[in-house]
């Protein structure tokens, strides 16, 4: 009997390994590549092309949707691409809602206020208006005051403390504004329209917390003396619109201003 030949070893098989490997290698760096790149087209692409040739048509995914993908950013920072717009969209749609909710309420107020003003005759002598930093409720000095003083006088008091009764329904800050004309004052009392102003906006600070109810932490007073003129003070009608004092209930974004911390 002859004997069977030996076959001689193929020492070149661990090539096939190799060439394996390195194929591998390639493929796991193309896909860190492509994770990495904002290339919707391209990822799509890719994914598509090796799930082709490693499923065989089974239809099962290997790379993960595109939707899902982390990005590394230029300081080297993972994050999702999802993630970012869900937040970006639902943080669009929370401003939206309060910033709706926020304009009813305003409105409301000014809509109570204005109705008291026209029902006592006041609407000559107190203006409303929505602007960016809230409601601002208007008053000249004429009907707080007597000329170059600061102390309320007793005929409107009562009717600031109803005003303020109807700004006391909401949570939002106040601030109190206190506006002169340009006319230099210097008497026993002031020696300048800051100081005017200043004590004016203060009387009536303490007029709406004590009379109103008003907690003191949600209001405050500011002076401006005639620094932010609404009118020309050429004019006497002019000077008369820049003598107010202002009660402006702050809209949610400014009121951030004003949280005690």
């Amino acid at each position: 009997m002859k004997k069977r030949e030996e076959k001689e070893s193929n020492g070149d098989r661990w090539l096939l390994t190799y060439s394996d490997l390195i194929t591998l290698l390639m493929i796991f760096f193309v896909i860190m590549y492509a994770s990495s790149t904002v290339d919707a087209t391209k990822y799509k692409q890719l994914s598509q092309s090796l799930n082709s040739a490693f499923d065989g048509g089974s239809g099962k995914s290997i790379i993960g949707d595109q939707s899902g993908v982390s990005i590394l950013d230029s300081s080297g920072t993972t994050t999702s691409k999802t993630t970012v717009v869900d937040n970006t969209t639902s943080n669009a749609k929370a401003t939206a809602t309060t910033k709706a909710l926020e304009e009813n309420k305003m409105e409301a107020i000014k809509q109570n206020v204005d109705n008291y003003l026209k029902k006592n005759g006041l609407s000559s002598s107190v203006s409303t208006k929505i602007d960016e930093r809230g409601l601002a409720v208007s008053l000249k000095s004429t009907l707080l005051f007597d000329v170059g003083k600061a102390d309320v006088i007793n005929v409107s008091s009562k009717k600031l403390i109803s005003i303020g009764k109807m700004l006391n329904k909401v949570n939002n800050y106040i601030r109190i504004e206190g506006h002169t004309d340009s006319t230099p004052i210097s008497n026993n009392e002031f020696s300048s329209n800051w100081q005017l102003s200043a004590i004016r906006a203060t009387n009536v600070t303490e007029l709406l917390i004590s009379q109103s109810g008003i907690n003191p932490k949600r209001i405050s007073s500011v002076a401006y003396g005639e620094n932010r003129s609404i009118a020309s003070n050429s004019t006497t009608a002019g000077k008369a619109k820049n003598r107010t004092v202002d009660i402006i209930i702050l809209s949610s974004l400014f009121s951030k201003t004003e949280v005690i911390k």
